[in-house]
């Protein structure tokens, strides 16, 4: 069965935080997306807690870019303070993922329809997302539609970065681990030596134990609340009748 979906996404502006950058106050956007960010970006085309979604890689189309902007952000004490920020100007990207079904949720065992949800999940990126897509924040509205992956660009230009064979962009965050999808009461974060080959980044998986991503624990966490096929969670095949599929 093949649950892949490939798509294009873009945007005037992306801001993908160094977290080391948070510290003063001022954000700094990595070179390219996260994992962490691209799946985000996945979920709000389309997700069920039925299903994980896993990044495999993504193309970068344009030249890296960076414009800083001076920003009023919210005080923790109250009104608003000054910083600045450095967005990613005019970015497109492509990126090819699959899902895998949550083992973790044995409640929801009678939702795994694949036929369905990956009906649904292709539909919802026809239109454009379920949800609003950012790039990396709020600040930072994007845009998806179908794509083949390794096709040129929306004005047809090839990747910029298509015949340079190697870019390493150092230590980087990569995702965080959750108790919902890793069926452990922590939360975690993931981090990893990020290189890209012919514009290409290929995500290691976050259930690979090659030793590719260097795990840091953060705090004990357990899930939010359970799910419940019915309940709290609607039959998918009753999200794909009311969509004609």
């Amino acid at each position: 069965m093949d649950s892949k979906i490939s798509f294009r996404v873009w945007g005037r502006q992306a801001l993908f935080t160094d977290p080391v950058t948070k510290i003063g106050g001022e954000k700094f956007s990595y070179q390219v997306p996260t994992y962490e960010a691209i799946k985000g970006i996945i979920k709000s085309i389309y997700w069920k807690p039925t299903l994980i979604w896993h990044i495999d890689r993504i193309r970068v189309m344009k030249p890296i870019r960076t414009q800083s902007k001076s920003t009023k952000p919210l005080d923790w004490n109250g009104g608003n303070t000054l910083a600045i920020y450095t967005f990613l100007q005019d970015v497109e990207y492509q990126v090819e993922a699959h899902f895998e079904w949550n083992e973790h949720w044995e409640e929801l065992a009678g939702d795994r329809n694949f036929g369905k949800h990956i009906a649904i999940a292709r539909r919802m990126l026809e239109r454009g997302g379920r949800q609003d897509i950012f790039l990396g924040t709020r600040d930072c509205q994007g845009y998806v539609e179908p794509c083949e992956f390794g096709s040129p660009s929306r004005d047809g230009k090839a990747g910029f970065y298509d015949e340079i064979d190697n870019l390493d962009f150092g230590l980087m965050f990569h995702s965080f681990g959750y108790p919902e999808e890793t069926g452990k009461p922590e939360l975690v974060s993931r981090f990893w030596m990020a290189n890209m080959k012919n514009g290409v980044i290929e995500f290691p998986s976050v259930n690979e134990s090659a030793g590719c991503l260097k795990t840091r624990f953060i705090r004990k966490m357990q899930p939010e609340k359970p799910f419940k096929r019915g309940e709290n969670v609607k039959p998918v095949e009753d999200e794909a009748k009311e969509l004609g599929l």
